[in-house]
């Protein structure tokens, strides 16, 4: 299992109704994804940033997801280029279930 955290930072601050649509725009392409276990959208308290935090249950779809073609499409979205950090996933609760 593999983490990844994509980072958008920009002089402007984000508005979070703004990322909510983003979110709602690209959410159904992720939906039943193979390999994706989740994926979330967020806004970092003070604005500055856009994240969005992704779990791969296959660690090589996640590290060949970012294509040059992604990246570009996506920093036209976010107005900014993203900052993609891969994380070791050495442990996980799921309380999704209920």
């Amino acid at each position: 299992m593999i983490g990844m955290l994509v980072t958008f930072t920009q002089s402007d601050k984000f508005d979070r109704s703004t990322v909510a649509k983003i979110a709602g725009e690209l959410r159904a392409p992720f939906e039943g994804m193979a390999g994706l276990r989740f994926k979330s959208f967020m806004v970092d308290e003070d604005g500055g940033r856009a994240r969005n935090f992704y779990v791969w249950d296959d660690e090589e779809k996640g590290r060949s997801f970012f294509t040059e073609e992604l990246i570009e499409k996506v920093t036209g979205i976010y107005g900014a280029a993203p900052e993609i950090e891969y994380l070791d996933i050495v442990g996980f609760v799921d309380n999704s279930a209920g």
